[in-house]
C-alpha cells in the first residue's frame, strides 16, 4: 500500500505564490508517475501536472508558464510551485501516484486565491 501526504496549501492573494509538497511512503516501485490534480468547487477533478520517474512533465494548458512540477525521487517527494495565482486556481489539490495499473491519492490540500 502507498500513502501520500500533501502540505503547503493555504490562502493567498491573486498574483501570489504557493508551493505544494507531497511525500509518498509505503511499498513504492521505482517506475512511477507522480502528479497533481485539483477539484474546484462544484466541478470535477482535473489534471494539473504530472512528472514521470524520468522527469518528463506534462501540464494542463491553463497552468503552463505559471506552475512548475518537480520531484526528489531520493525523498519520494513531488512538488508543485504555483506562481501568478488566479482566483480560478482555487481548488482542493490532490497528490497522485501511478504505479502500473494502480493509482493512489492523497487526502487533498485546499488552495484559495482571493481577488
Amino acid at each position: 500500500q502507498v500513502q501520500l501526504v500533501e502540505s503547503g496549501g493555504g490562502l493567498v492573494q491573486a498574483g501570489g505564490s504557493l508551493r505544494l509538497s507531497c511525500t509518498a511512503s509505503g511499498r513504492l516501485f521505482m517506475f512511477n508517475v507522480m502528479g497533481w490534480y485539483r477539484q474546484p468547487p462544484g466541478k470535477q477533478r482535473e489534471l494539473v501536472a504530472v512528472i514521470s520517474s524520468s522527469d518528463n512533465t506534462n501540464y494542463e494548458d491553463s497552468v503552463k508558464g505559471r506552475f512548475t512540477i518537480s520531484r526528489d525521487s531520493s525523498k519520494n517527494m513531488v512538488y508543485l510551485q504555483m506562481n501568478s495565482l488566479k482566483p480560478e486556481d482555487t481548488a482542493v489539490y490532490y497528490c497522485t501516484r501511478l504505479e502500473g495499473p494502480r493509482q493512489y491519492w492523497g487526502q487533498g490540500t485546499q488552495v484559495t486565491v482571493s481577488s
